[in-house]
């Protein structure tokens, strides 16, 4: 069944996405490294909130575009894939190059400020959104096409977040061992690349 297959090809995706060490993430350990639980908690709130603006602003615009341009939709969603594919390349490219963040101590308050500052500001993340969430939408469903992208790009903001949550709780032992198993980090990075690199090409010779 196509649908089933999209939305599984969705949830694994977003999974890998989201398990993947990025910045999100290690912006949030680091907030909890470098002032307190409390902090990393507020900072992941923050990060939260400031990516439903790239949801809203995502499936208004792709929504739009749909409706208005089908064919500029396709450029979009076409050039979306290309991205996915570029994203998965630069994983094998730059394995096991992140850093942390180093980031002076503040209180819980004005990382949750800054954070949601810092996400709302972030072009990566607009951009994929853009990228990511067309890939999924399925035209011949009774739901709206900008439904369809709020819900998609709700549950990838959850996941991130969730994972979030997860790495400031145990920022410090998370940590360590991204820090002493470079080839873990290595390997997790490129068999994620691999996944987008293969999505991209799929959804690039798709008839829909």
């Amino acid at each position: 069944m196509p649908t089933m297959e999209l939305y599984l090809a969705f949830a694994i995706t977003t999974a890998t996405f989201a398990l993947m060490p990025g910045p999100a993430m290690l912006y949030a350990a680091a907030r909890t490294l470098a002032g307190g639980t409390r902090a990393g908690l507020m900072a992941s709130l923050g990060l939260h909130l400031g990516g439903y603006v790239h949801v809203i602003a995502a499936a208004a615009g792709l929504a739009f575009l749909f409706h208005a341009v089908p064919p500029l939709f396709m450029a979009m969603k076409l050039a979306g894939a290309a991205y996915l594919v570029w994203l998965g390349l630069s994983l094998f490219r730059n394995a096991g190059t992140a850093e942390k963040p180093k980031l002076p101590p503040v209180t819980a308050k004005r990382a949750f400020v800054q954070s949601i500052t810092v996400e709302v500001l972030n072009p990566k993340t607009a951009i994929f959104f853009l990228a990511f969430l067309p890939q999924f939408v399925d035209a011949t469903l009774a739901a709206p096409v900008w439904l369809q992208l709020f819900v998609l790009g709700t549950i990838v903001n959850l996941s991130f977040s969730l994972v979030d949550i997860v790495c400031v709780v145990f920022a410090g032992a998370v940590m360590t061992r991204l820090q002493r198993s470079d080839r873990a980090q290595r390997l997790l990075q490129r068999i994620g690349g691999s996944i987008l690199v293969g999505l991209g090409a799929r959804l690039a010779i798709q008839d829909r």
